[in-house]
């Protein structure tokens, strides 16, 4: 999703404007983040819950996420040079960090999944420990597809890791094989996330039916993990980024085609990663009030919220 941001906003008209409007959002949100990334450390008993842990990671996914995206909107905007590797270093971290949301939403699923189908079991599946795991294996299984960019990089590629270029996808990796291998991980790693929360969901559902199962429960459940699906859809539709992209050029005027451009990279791009915090953290009634607290540094409340998570 990184590749085509130096060719996207190079010719940008009325970049101050634009600048304005994509960074306000960005650095709104990433405060948000940052509330509650502290409110849920603040607290032992949301680091010893497996609902709050994965929560707080998709929180500090996103927010490395839009860090990320501001840090290389600045490059393409002030057309900085940098040299290979550095620019090699930014867009590996960029390309992880842009598929962990979607394995984490997975794993949210998994264990909404548990609590509501296997109510007996779920204190014993998911616990600390197994969920600090799965945290590494979505950074390894993300890492995956960039660690075998490098190795194709470094075995076929004749660009000097020293030359200054401007840092995007297109000017570093050149040759046909990286957008092959780009589809085929992106293909299956949505394929396979999206097959896991349309499983979970449906599971979910049918457990709601259910005589025996605690209906309001369940049916929670089930609403988050729709809300799961709609937040991979829209993740999903970053990678149509590339795509629209080429196709609006062989029809539109090139003035207008910056000004979509620069909605598509805000809708398509920033906007589903601005969503976590609203999706799930306010939806979550113990969580919230706490949160509030501290958004508010404490005014009109001199007392702290206790919170207890069953």
């Amino acid at each position: 999703m990184y590749n085509t941001t130096g060719a996207t906003f190079q010719r940008l008209y009325g970049v101050p404007v634009k600048a304005v409007l994509y960074m306000t959002p960005c650095l709104l949100f990433l405060y948000v983040n940052g509330i509650m990334l502290f409110t849920l450390m603040s607290k032992p008993v949301f680091q010893e819950t497996t609902r709050y842990i994965l929560f707080c990671h998709l929180l500090f996914s996103d927010s490395l996420h839009l860090t990320m995206s501001m840090v290389m909107y600045m490059l393409a905007v002030t057309r900085l040079k940098m040299i290979s590797y550095v620019c090699m270093v930014m867009s590996c971290s960029a390309g992880i960090i842009a598929i962990i949301s979607p394995f984490n939403l997975a794993v949210m699923s998994l264990e909404r999944y548990v609590a509501i189908c296997f109510p007996l079991r779920h204190a014993q599946i998911a616990t600390c420990r197994r969920t600090h795991v799965a945290i590494a294996v979505m950074w390894v299984l993300g890492s995956l597809n960039t660690l075998i960019e490098v190795f194709v990089f470094v075995t076929i590629e004749s660009t000097p890791f020293t030359m200054q270029i401007f840092c995007s996808r297109y000017n570093l990796y050149t040759q046909q094989i990286y957008i092959e291998l780009n589809i085929a991980f992106t293909t299956l790693n949505f394929v396979t996330v999206g097959v896991i929360i349309v499983y979970t969901y449906i599971a979910i559902l049918v457990t709601a039916r259910s005589v025996s199962s605690d209906k309001t429960s369940a049916s929670k459940a089930h609403k988050t993990v729709l809300l799961h699906l709609i937040q991979l859809g829209l993740c999903l539709s970053s990678t149509l980024f590339n795509t629209i992209n080429t196709l609006i050029h062989w029809h539109m005027d090139p003035v207008v085609v910056m000004h979509i451009q620069y909605v598509l990279f805000v809708g398509l791009i920033i906007f589903p990663r601005c969503l976590s915090p609203l999706i799930y953290g306010l939806r979550d009634p113990k969580f919230k009030h706490i949160f509030k607290y501290y958004f508010a540094f404490g005014f009109g409340n001199s007392v702290k919220p206790v919170v207890n998570v069953s």
